[in-house]
């Protein structure tokens, strides 16, 4: 545990990622980013080629693919240069640079896609579609005009093609683009700027009061300072509910048009159509997840037995159960710790990860200036990055480690197993290879540990990862999908209509145990998640999944694993459903997060006999 944060020049070059993957220094990095300014200029040239031939359409494709490659890597390198120390100018200029560089390739190339779209269907057809066989059977896929490695790309762009409009509609849509994001915008500027909260007094003196120690408050074993601090944030929030309220419903309102303009059925039915989900999957996560709120309701319980409070408050649902688990645990021996815990998936996977973690490609420890929390970055030619800032006092971090490792061996192989137009998967597979890793982690050190107290801390800390993103994520996507159907049924969204519908929510999900502040129900105009709708159910889905496939894999053999690595090397070959069947679960059907109410249910079990 170090005493104090070193600045980043006196950071060991051990402990820092390598990022000469992407460029080996920052002019090489300049001089690729006036490579692709002059690219940039190339862009018009094509216009109008790309229906001639299929010749014409695969050169234009070979271009765009170069010039996203080196996209990538550029965005890459000074996205990750700037986290090291976001104080630092040099690293921001860089980014500044390349984000007028990629708007004005942007600008260039919104010709693109439209112009592709607009080919004929026959003639398009004619150059993905590979030509009857005539040969015997089993001889291998046959030739098509345009090589294969953009088909796919291909085939998911033609998707769109009903919702695509007018030459005139689109520049008016995309005039007005940049206006969409002002709700969202505002509610940032208001929440983590404008709103000051003030200080609390604390047995250590006055504390900040902050939406980023908002957490550290509501987790102190302190009841009336978590209670303090609870009302005055929310007295802040309330002081603001009507601006609050008509920036959320403003922004529902853009989602809804947005649909309508598009031509699709709703505003869920536009969002999850990029992964090519059904709203049925949506509507299994929210009926399987209400008819299993049992457990849920008795973890409450047990919560408000173990607090001994004669009550159980919004206030008192983070607070620690269990004593803090205080084991020091250094970078190399939590590699180690991972590595066993992993040791199910065999050695090239964890021989990778570890080579890496134990290399450079994690920027390990804290520092001043660099972005807080962890991330993975994993591209098309660099390494799968892992920021990190890892602290050896705190078992947590572990978890993070491998929870991160897990992004990272995804970027890894999925971007060894497919061509650059479609090696990246989406964020509704992103979770479960992430949350798998965290499973396997949990039970390894649940077969290991040595006392029942941190037996104890592990099974607390498992029920309360499943709660956040199993149980929470669904009410928050409950939430959405009723304020969109309000919005499109012409009901306004007014305060009083937002805070009462989510106040039914809190009340279904919390049970009949839990008793609310009057201005409870104001969590419903914080949650950032709500300016990106129907986002927030991917979390639910990928932790069901994540709980089914460790399940398979662990109880399996050979060709589970195997299945499992199929998964993996996917990228974005396949849509997300169709990617986990691969792997062995099924998402189109309610039975995976089933599942994983029972899980959490056996969870509540132990900790009840533990407790």
């Amino acid at each position: 545990m170090r005493d104090t944060i070193p600045s980043r020049s006196e950071v060991k070059k051990e402990d820092t990622w390598n990022l000469s993957k992407l460029f080996p220094d920052d002019a090489s990095w300049y001089s690729a980013l006036k490579e692709y300014e002059t690219l940039t200029e190339k862009i018009p040239g094509f216009r109008g080629t790309l229906g001639k031939s299929a010749e014409s359409l695969a050169a234009y494709l070979d271009f765009a693919r170069d010039l996203g490659i080196l996209e990538e890597k550029l965005a890459y390198y000074s996205d990750l240069r700037q986290t090291e120390d976001e104080g630092d100018s040099a690293a921001r200029t860089m980014t500044g640079k390349f984000t007028m560089a990629a708007a004005r390739a942007q600008t260039a190339g919104a010709w693109a896609a439209p112009e592709i779209q607009a080919i004929p269907d026959e003639v398009m057809n004619a150059w993905i579609n590979p030509p009857e066989s005539s040969g015997p059977a089993g001889r291998g896929e046959q030739e098509t005009k345009i090589p294969a490695e953009y088909l796919i790309y291909l085939k998911r762009l033609l998707r769109y093609k009903p919702h695509i409009l007018g030459e005139k509609e689109e520049r008016i849509i995309a005039l007005h683009a940049e206006g969409e994001g002002v709700s969202n915008e505002a509610f940032s500027v208001l929440t983590n700027v404008d709103m000051n909260f003030g200080t609390l007094d604390t047995p250590d003196g006055p504390k900040p009061l902050s939406q980023s120690t908002w957490a550290v408050f509501m987790e102190s074993q302190d009841r009336s300072l978590r209670r303090d601090a609870y009302t005055r944030f929310y007295s802040i929030f309330e002081a603001h509910r009507h601006t609050l309220a008509s920036l959320y419903s403003g922004s529902v309102k853009q989602d809804a048009i947005r649909a309508r303009t598009r031509n699709y059925p709703s505003a869920r039915a536009a969002a999850l159509f990029h992964d090519n989900v059904g709203e049925e999957v949506y509507d299994n996560l929210i009926s399987s997840i209400s008819a299993n709120l049992g457990p849920l309701h008795r973890y409450y319980a047990l919560r408000r037995k173990k607090l001994a409070v004669p009550e159980l408050r919004h206030y008192d649902v983070y607070a620690p159960l269990t004593e803090k688990q205080v084991q020091k645990t250094s970078w190399e021996e939590a590699v180690n710790m991972v590595s066993e815990a992993l040791s199910p998936l065999g050695s090239e996977y964890v021989d990778t990860l570890r080579s890496g973690l134990l290399g450079r490609w994690a920027d390990r420890y804290e520092n001043k200036g660099k972005r807080s929390g962890a991330f993975s970055a994993g591209s098309y030619t660099g390494e799968p990055y892992i920021l990190m800032n890892y602290k050896e006092d705190s078992l947590r971090d572990v978890f993070t480690m491998a929870h991160e490792g897990g992004h990272s061996m995804h970027s890894w192989y999925s971007a060894r197993s497919n061509p650059f137009m479609h090696y990246g998967y989406t964020i509704f597979e992103a979770e479960v290879a992430s949350t798998f890793n965290e499973e396997l982690l949990f039970r390894h050190l649940l077969k290991s540990c040595g006392s029942q107290e941190l037996r104890a801390w592990l099974v607390n800390k498992r029920a309360d990862d499943l709660l956040a993103t199993l149980y929470r994520q669904t009410m928050f996507a409950e939430y959405e999908k009723i304020t969109h159907q309000l919005e499109e049924a012409g009901e306004p969204l007014t305060v009083d209509v937002l805070r009462g519908e989510y106040r039914k929510l809190l009340e279904k999900y919390f049970g009949p145990g839990m008793v609310f502040e009057e201005n409870s129900d104001l969590e419903g105009l914080r949650i950032p998640h709500f300016y990106r709708a129907f986002y927030v159910y991917k979390y639910s889905t990928g932790v069901s999944a994540a709980l089914a496939l460790a399940e398979r894999v662990l109880s399996g053999g050979k060709q589970e694993r195997e299945d499992y690595f199929a998964f993996l090397k996917s990228g974005g070959s396949r849509f997300p459903i169709d990617s986990l069947k691969v792997a062995g679960v099924d998402m189109s059907s309610p039975e995976p997060v089933e599942a994983a109410c029972r899980v959490f249910g056996s969870i509540v079990d132990e900790l009840e006999s533990l407790l």
